[in-house]
Order: C-alpha cells, then sequence, then structure tokens
C-alpha cells in the first residue's frame, strides 16, 4: 500500500451498496485503502469487476463482489446475502447504502405508478430489508456502523421531485425509527448523510448542464463517510449529517 493509506479499519468487513460508481465506488476504495475487507453490491458486475481490479492494484485486502438488482429482490434475497456474508466472512461491521434508483425531475401527472414502486424499492426498502437480515452479525461485531446516503430533496421535497424525493423522505422517516431502536450503547449505531450538490452520475442526470469542475468529488465525501465507518465516528449516532448544503 502506499503512504497514504493506514490500518483505520484493519480487519473490518463493510458492505457497500451501490459500489460500482459514484459515491459507493469512491468510499469502496477508500475503506478498502484504510485496511477494510469490502464486500461490493451492485446491478452491474462489470462495474464491480472494475472497482475489485482498482483496490487490488491499490494493494487494498481482496474484496468480494455480490451481484444484486435490489429492485427485484426479494425476502429470501436479502436473507441469502446475510447467510452468504456470515458464512464467507465470518462477520460484518458496517453497511454503506450507496444504491438508488433515480428518475429525472418531472411534474407529478407524468410519473407511473411503476416508476414509484421502483423508486421505493430501492432507496427506502431495500436499505430496511438489508439491515434486518444482517442484524445479528452487526449486533456480533464490537463497533458496526450503518450509514444510510439521504438526498436534499428528500429532507426538503420540491416540486418536479416526486416519486424519488417521496422515497428518499420515507428513507429519512425509516432512519428516524431505526436511529430511536437502536439507541442503546451496544446496538449499532446509524446516521445519514445527505451530500448535497456533488459531481456524482445522480447530479449529470439531475443538472446536465451544470459546469461540474466547481463540485466536490465523490472522493471528498468519501473521507468523511470513512470517518463515520470507523472508531473516529463512534459518538454519531443517530444524526444528520450535511456534507454540501446547498
Amino acid at each position: 500500500m502506499n503512504d497514504t493509506t493506514n490500518d483505520t479499519l484493519k480487519d473490518r468487513v463493510i458492505l457497500v451498496t451501490g459500489a460500482g460508481q459514484g459515491i459507493g465506488r469512491a468510499a469502496a476504495k477508500i475503506f478498502a485503502a484504510h485496511g477494510a475487507t469490502v464486500i461490493l453490491l451492485g446491478r452491474s458486475t462489470p462495474k464491480l469487476e472494475k472497482v475489485y481490479d482498482e483496490i487490488i492494484e491499490a494493494g487494498g485486502p481482496m474484496p468480494a463482489i455480490f451481484p444484486m438488482d435490489l429492485e427485484k429482490a426479494a425476502d429470501q434475497d436479502f436473507e441469502t446475502l446475510a447467510q452468504t456474508i456470515g458464512y464467507q466472512l465470518r462477520r460484518l461491521d458496517g453497511i454503506l447504502h450507496c444504491a438508488a434508483n433515480f428518475a429525472r425531475p418531472s411534474p407529478l401527472g407524468l410519473q407511473t405508478v411503476d416508476q414509484w414502486q421502483a423508486l421505493f424499492k430501492v432507496n427506502a426498502t431495500a436499505p430496511f430489508a438489508i439491515n434486518r437480515s444482517c442484524l445479528p452479525l452487526l449486533k456480533s461485531a464490537p463497533d458496526a456502523s450503518v450509514i444510510l446516503i439521504g438526498e436534499s430533496h428528500g429532507h426538503a421535497p420540491k416540486a418536479y421531485w416526486g416519486g424519488f424525493a417521496a422515497s428518499k423522505a420515507a428513507l429519512e422517516a425509516y432512519f428516524r425509527i431505526q436511529a430511536e431502536e437502536w439507541e442503546d450503547a451496544d446496538a449499532p449505531r446509524i446516521n445519514l448523510v445527505i451530500p448535497g450538490p456533488i459531481n456524482s452520475p445522480q447530479r449529470t442526470q439531475s443538472h446536465p448542464g451544470e459546469a461540474k469542475d466547481t463540485l466536490p468529488q465523490p472522493q471528498d465525501l468519501a473521507i468523511d463517510l470513512l470517518r463515520l465507518m470507523g472508531p473516529d465516528g463512534r459518538n454519531s449516532r443517530g444524526q444528520i449529517i450535511f456534507f454540501n448544503k446547498a
């Protein structure tokens, strides 16, 4: 490993959803650079394989790849995920939920039921289901951390953001409920991070004409996520954290 790495997450196993691009990719790479064995979960196997190769080339611990389409996943799929992690890696110290389904802003009258169902399935249902299935593993870890990636339009919904804002608002509601249920010190800690404007694939879709060179990069946010995931974040519990508030 190069001189910028250390052992902040040494021996920890971290699941990252949406690991094939954007914030998930950047976070997976920085987690691995700091000693974590990262489980790369996403829909696109080629994208996950590319991140896998980048981690290996940088000298990080060998990651694991778990292709999964969260829009189509059912209860048994989430149970299989948890069982596979337990059988193959024996532990789980953290989860970073970056996977997202995004629909470009449009009037509600143009949005469909299928679109809303897909948005809610990936953005709100999947994080709940993964946390529920993986809870026994998280409870067995000495310092388990769960991070949800929220969205500014879910925190403060606005016109035209429709099902995406509603699904991210549902994620935030889930977070508040889960944080209360996990408020005991021996429970996993959970926090919600709202990135704000950042140069991500989602931002490119929602603001195609925007100059992206002035925006924070995913790797900038990944540094903060590293702190929350590791021992430096032990005092952060049940917090909504704004990274780059617009």
